[in-house]
């Protein structure tokens, strides 16, 4: 296996684990515990594993029939402010034998097809096209960001994995898209990140002598970008009004501006 291939492969496996690490907490809930309410608004636990399993879907749609896929995202366009709700309604009006059964289905199938699909292969998304590594790097995203949704609604404290470093990359790699998603000019200069990753290691990007610094800790950065946290609880710090602007608006999914999360001491 080539390098490429096998930095894939990784990948792949940690988004295997991901879903695994989900899974251990809803596989034995009770039927009342999937109509919990979760940090996001409206959405029960049932909401978040029924989002998950369609996009799931749609990744695999995407990776398998491309016009079908350009359907569903003409579909999408046309109510843009609704159409994820309506996927993760659908899904939470499922039993939860039901949906359970479809997102594990679905985990699976997407697994066997990304890593079927020969290297260099392009895979159309609801924003740029992706390759295999960064399609299943989203997922790993949003499988863990709803984990967190899941896990606060169970009242349980996950421990950070190594699998932080695939959001992390996304985080950064998305810096543009938060500003043009929002109709903002992004900088012109790279900035430079460094985050304390769960073992103590350094995670770096950009350059060491860029003027818009952002450091503190992984978790921190990881739950910002995929809007899990607001800035003043998110441990991280900006260096430089670009830096501070774009952990501001910092968004690692696709899709129109999210509403965010209040600051801790406004939570109701």
């Amino acid at each position: 296996m080539d390098d490429a291939g096998s930095v894939t492969g990784a990948v792949l496996a940690d988004l295997r684990d991901e879903g695994r690490a989900l899974d251990g907490l809803v596989a034995g809930l009770e039927a009342k515990a999937w109509a919990l309410p979760t940090p996001a608004p409206r959405w029960t636990v049932a909401h978040q594993i029924a989002h998950l399993a369609w996009t799931d879907e749609q990744s695999l749609l995407a990776a398998t029939d491309e016009a079908a896929f350009r359907d569903a995202v003409q579909a999408a366009l046309a109510a843009p402010e609704t159409f994820v709700d309506e996927g993760a309604e659908a899904g939470a009006a499922q039993s939860p034998e039901e949906l359970l059964k479809r997102w594990r289905a679905g985990r699976d199938e997407l697994l066997r097809v990304l890593g079927e699909l020969p290297q260099g292969s392009r895979i159309p998304w609801y924003g740029p096209p992706m390759s295999v590594a960064s399609m299943a790097t989203a997922r790993i995203m949003e499988t863990w960001a709803h984990g967190e949704d899941v896990a606060q609604a169970l009242g349980v404290s996950r421990e950070p994995t190594p699998r932080l470093r695939h959001v992390v990359r996304i985080g950064v790699r998305t810096r543009d898209f938060a500003y043009a998603v929002r109709g903002l000019q992004p900088p012109s200069e790279p900035f430079r990140v460094e985050l304390e990753a769960p073992d103590g290691e350094l995670w770096a990007h950009g350059p060491e002598d860029a003027a818009q610094r952002v450091t503190g800790g992984a978790e921190g950065f990881c739950r910002l970008v995929t809007q899990r946290t607001h800035l003043d609880d998110a441990g991280v710090r900006a260096e430089g009004p670009d830096a501070q602007r774009w952990l501001e608006i910092a968004q690692a999914f696709a899709g129109p501006p999210g509403e965010g999360r209040a600051p801790r001491g406004e939570r109701r």
